[in-house]
């Protein structure tokens, strides 16, 4: 079985870097260790204890850093856990069971449970979206509302390997064009020095760890019809990874109620929505 990290010591360099990425966290923070059946899971604490529950997702090649630019913002209002995916760059384990296996939502349960949530709002991004309906579908009892940005598993995923791989032999150059025209065409500059320091870090990862390479797991008509909690998925109409479009009608068709906010200008990488993302799970969430 191929690792996660391209060659041995990689792991160790880009974890290392994470550590010291994570003493930039703006918001008071603890850092939870729960065990599961995949082994040990990694998640950043913040926001008043009292606050409704919410779980942050990040994506396929990506940690909990991913959300540094939006936790203090979440963290006024909610308890705020940023989970790390086991088999990704993160602090969790490194076991990667296909994502076809249904073992997933079974870890996110066990997570949970270690946190001590019977119920709690999820909230995530292209494969943190996929994990979150894969989860919300199988347990919609134990989900108070779900936000989706890019998600995968409901709309066609698109073949970037035909202009990505080439673009992978250009090293840092070629993987900052990667990042550009998974923006939409434009990559904005970095909003604070988090967001600068996320940003190296992220083209360290890419350098160093081996991506997930299988489809997401669609889901079925039926099963996304099981979805009865506010829903709010973001999508970018520039999505060079999955047809948001198709996903948007999906969507609409078969989760009743469902709130899509449409980004004409936007592609896969959705930063900056922390406030729409708040808003939204405020009036979910209040009873």
């Amino acid at each position: 079985m191929t690792g996660i990290w391209k060659r041995p010591s990689d792991g160790a360099t880009v974890l290392a870097r994470y550590r010291e990425l994570l003493r930039l966290w703006p918001a008071p923070s603890e850092h939870r260790t729960v065990a599961t059946s995949l082994g040990e899971t990694f998640v950043i604490a913040s926001g008043p204890a009292d606050g409704p529950a919410v779980l942050l997702l990040h994506g396929s090649a990506a940690n909990s850093a991913s959300w540094i630019g939006d936790v203090a913002h979440l963290a006024t209002s909610f308890r705020v856990f940023a989970v790390d995916m086991v088999g990704e760059p993160g602090l969790s384990a490194e076991s990667r069971p296909p994502l076809a296996s249904g073992v997933y939502a079974d870890w996110l349960g066990e997570v949970m449970s270690g946190l001590g949530l019977a119920r709690a709002a999820l909230v995530g991004i292209s494969l943190g979206g996929w994990l979150a309906l894969e989860y919300a579908t199988r347990r919609p009892e134990t989900v108070s509302a779900v936000v989706l940005l890019c998600p995968g598993g409901v709309g066609r995923h698109k073949n970037i390997l035909l202009w990505a791989l080439p673009l992978l032999l250009l090293g840092r150059w070629g993987r900052r064009k990667i990042m550009q025209r998974m923006a939409g065409g434009h990559l904005p500059p970095p909003a604070s020095p988090e967001a600068r320091a996320y940003g190296e870090f992220m083209d360290l990862t890419f350098a160093r760890f081996r991506p997930r390479t299988e489809v997401l797991p669609p889901f079925t008509d039926a099963q996304l019809q099981r979805l009865s909690m506010p829903l709010l998925a973001i999508l970018g109409a520039k999505d060079v990874m999955i047809d948001s479009n198709g996903v948007r009608e999906r969507l609409v068709r078969n989760v009743h109620g469902a709130k899509i906010i449409w980004l004409p200008d936007a592609g896969h990488l959705l930063v900056g929505h922390a406030a729409t993302i708040e808003g939204f799970l405020a009036g979910a969430l209040t009873p």
